[in-house]
């Protein structure tokens, strides 16, 4: 039935790596279904038959889809399917869209869909991986024009040693998650997140990703030459090389002209007439070519600036190829916000807004790794009017989704524990501005806004990028490109990091790889610039987190509490934590494993309900001192409830400094009072004071005559009936 089925077999990184084809799919242009160890994905790619009318670009689309059922869950969702695709999958899909989109022939317009179907989930076989490399088989053997393959790993830093595709095990001692793409000599994309490791470090993770992609692309030929199909020929989009002539040569001149400033604004506006004299002068000439018109223009504006750069290494806003743009930090901006942080760049400006919540606020995350919590959360916003256009806003789109992650990624290394700084975190970037490398800029921003927000992170970050132009054998880099140069130009390289060390690193291209020395240069460029952007532009803004939080963030507190009480702490349906949240105006949150954290405005408010927490917890300590409530009254004292369920008696001698004889005279049911614990007796029953509470508190000098009966000990019956509770006080709920 299945004559064409075939399967194809390798180890890679010590495990089994096995591209079955000729069964599923079949009806696509290519398809693959990739086992890594128990990690399973179907791959399969189509492309339309024509071309797509009256666009300028090639319409690629890749989809990464995560199935629940690969890790044998129902989706918790009322209608039990998946939904919209999650960040991570989001994510996945760009990763495996940068290094592919390359290899495509640029002048092509066919539409083409790659859908990566993740279908089971090996922990320790990454299903990222496994449908990058089933993808460049799945566009390998199908008809469909296509300069790869290419092969993909992860590359980690585990005790000290490089590591290719770490297991579920060795990702929790890993220290850097660096995933590399290949093609047979050229590096093709980079995407990385590291605890501050140093440059050299990463360089050397790299080039090991690399060097392993080799004998995936290998395996990945023979399978191509095996069972690849001839390539289909297309109409080609290449514009008319007389068209293209006979335009550079009327425009050239002008183009030059309009483009030589470092102001956006002034660009776009010398180049519209520039625009319509052109298409007044060639409209005529080439009626059927108006699209092709649009592409000569842009290939002599990106002729101007190449030739510029390589001839001339003249920079279109006239910087030298290692100048920044003009900068600026700035630091509290908005108000009653818990912390805000613009940074200026040329003329891309980041607005960067941190919000310090309770740990109940962060975000749960339920997918195929299983169900996780995030506590720091980033989200990056471009709107129109950054790029003076006018759209109506829709939501973030994958590049929000891309940028956001990345910024995240670069930040978390740095963000304090949870023990050390108990808070869920939310920074949300506004690029209010925008001529290039916003993202980066939202780094810079981001870092701003938590130091201002009093966040004792471990260290500032900044981030910078990193452009490249290449010309045969010839090439150059640049850095902190600006909007024209990434448009024009053959990378974008983006590293973020601290003095230390680099924490995120996410490459794209526009051609089909860079070399070992390429991606060294860019890495020493990079380093340079984000120090300088650190020393004299960011920490001159705010040297070190502020001291305190902000007045309008919440004040948190922490403790750890014994497992077997945390029963107790919340209480029969919870009315013991529920009360201790009403009477002391905050948030108590309890975890499984006994933190609790309390979440308030006011922060004596929260240290009185960590005192009833710990209270209830643990038996309170002889000599500390508490608010509590009356709850019984007998002849001989007041019964005062110092926590749910811990009542202790005020003897009538100990309830003022002045002698009394009744106990009404001083306290009646429902007062609050202050007391202090004498001593916990042998039977753990509470012997409190309100007499020696307002001595030390208040100063209050007692009176020498004291009630005769304050030298004997209360009788057990003056507490009153305890049945068989071993003199414990009742536990209320």
């Amino acid at each position: 039935m299945f004559e064409n089925f075939k399967v194809f077999e390798m180890e890679l990184a010590g495990r089994p790596l096995i591209a079955e084809t000729g069964k599923i799919a079949q009806l696509a242009n290519g398809a693959c279904l990739i086992r890594y160890g128990e990690t399973t994905v179907n791959v399969a790619v189509t492309a339309s038959a024509k071309p797509r009318d009256g666009i300028d670009f090639f319409p690629l689309s890749v989809d990464f889809e995560e199935k629940l059922y690969s890790v044998g869950k129902i989706p918790g969702s009322f209608l039990k399917r998946e939904g919209r695709p999650s960040d991570k999958a989001v994510l996945a899909s760009r990763v495996i869209d940068r290094p592919v989109r390359p290899l495509f022939p640029k002048d092509m317009r066919n539409d083409v869909s790659i859908v990566a179907t993740v279908m089971s989930v090996d922990p320790d076989c990454s299903p990222e991986i496994a449908a990058m490399i089933g993808t460049s088989i799945a566009i390998s053997i199908s008809d469909i024009p296509w300069k790869g393959p290419l092969s993909a790993v992860s590359v980690g830093l585990v005790d000290g040693e490089i590591v290719i595709n770490p297991t579920a095990e060795q990702k929790e001692r890993n220290k850097m998650s660096v995933t590399v793409a290949s093609t047979a000599d050229r590096i093709a994309m980079i995407e990385a997140g590291a605890d501050i490791v140093s440059d050299e470090i990463m360089y050397n993770g790299i080039i090991a990703g690399h060097e392993a992609n080799q004998a995936v692309i290998k395996f990945i030929e023979g399978i191509k030459a095996e069972i690849g199909k001839p390539k289909f020929s297309y109409p080609s989009n290449e514009p008319d090389a007389e068209m293209l002539d006979a335009i550079k040569e009327f425009a050239t001149e002008d183009i030059k002209l309009a483009l030589d400033t470092d102001d956006k604004r002034v660009r776009d506006e010398r180049l519209k007439p520039i625009y319509e004299a052109v298409h007044a002068k060639f409209d005529e000439v080439y009626p059927d070519s108006a699209a092709k018109i649009e592409e000569c223009l842009y290939r002599t504006q990106k002729y101007v600036v190449r030739r510029w750069l390589l001839d001339e290494q003249k920079r279109v806003d006239g910087r030298g190829m290692d100048d920044l743009r003009p900068l600026a930090s700035e630091v509290g901006l908005i108000p009653r916000v818990h912390g805000s942080g613009l940074f200026t760049r040329g003329q891309t400006q980041v607005l960067t807004i941190a919000t310090l919540g309770p740990i109940s606020d962060r975000q749960l995350l339920d997918g195929i790794d299983g169900e996780t919590f995030k506590r720091y959360m980033h989200h990056y916003n471009f709107p129109s009017y950054s790029v003076g256009e006018t759209r109506p806003s829709r939501g973030p789109g994958r590049r929000e989704i891309g940028h956001g992650a990345l910024a995240e990624k670069a930040l978390v290394p740095v963000i304090p524990s949870e023990t050390e700084f108990p808070y869920a975190l939310r920074l949300v970037s506004e690029v209010v501005s925008s001529n290039g490398s916003t993202s980066q800029g939202s780094i810079c921003g981001s870092t701003l806004a938590l130091m201002d927000a009093g966040v004792p992170i471990k260290a500032p970050v900044a981030g910078i990028s990193c452009g490249l132009i290449t010309e045969g054998d010839r090439w150059m880099t640049m850095v902190d490109i600006q909007g024209l140069e990434d448009f024009f130009g053959d990378m974008d390289f983006k590293v973020a990091g601290t003095h230390e060390g680099i924490t995120a690193i996410q490459m794209d291209l526009k051609i089909d790889g860079l070399t070992p020395e390429m991606v060294k240069e860019a890495l020493e460029k990079t380093h340079k610039a984000r120090i300088y952007i650190l020393d004299e532009i960011m920490l001159k803004a705010i040297a070190e987190p502020r001291d305190e939080l902000s007045k309008y963030a919440p004040k948190m507190l922490s403790t750890q509490v014994p497992v077997d009480k945390i029963r107790e702490v919340i209480g029969s349906g919870g009315k013991v934590i529920q009360k201790i949240a009403a009477e002391c105006g905050v948030k108590v949150d309890i975890e499984d494993d006994g933190k609790v954290f309390i979440c308030g405005v006011d922060i004596e408010n929260c240290r009185r309900a960590l005192q009833i927490v710990e209270t209830i917890a643990n038996d309170p300590e002889p000599g500390s001192i508490f608010k509590g409530v009356v709850t019984r009254i007998m002849d001989f004292g007041a019964f005062v409830e110092i926590a749910p369920g811990k009542e202790g008696l005020c003897h009538v001698s100990h309830l003022d400094v002045r002698r009394t004889e009744n106990v009404t005279d001083v306290v009646n049911v429902g007062d609050e009072i202050i007391v202090k614990v004498l001593e916990i007796d042998d039977k753990g029953r509470l012997n409190l004071s309100r007499r020696e509470a307002l001595i030390e508190l208040e100063g209050l000098v007692p009176e020498n005559t004291l009630p005769d009966r304050s030298s004997r000990p209360p009788r057990r019956d003056d507490r009153g009936d305890r049945g068989d509770r071993g003199g414990r006080p009742p536990r209320r709920y």
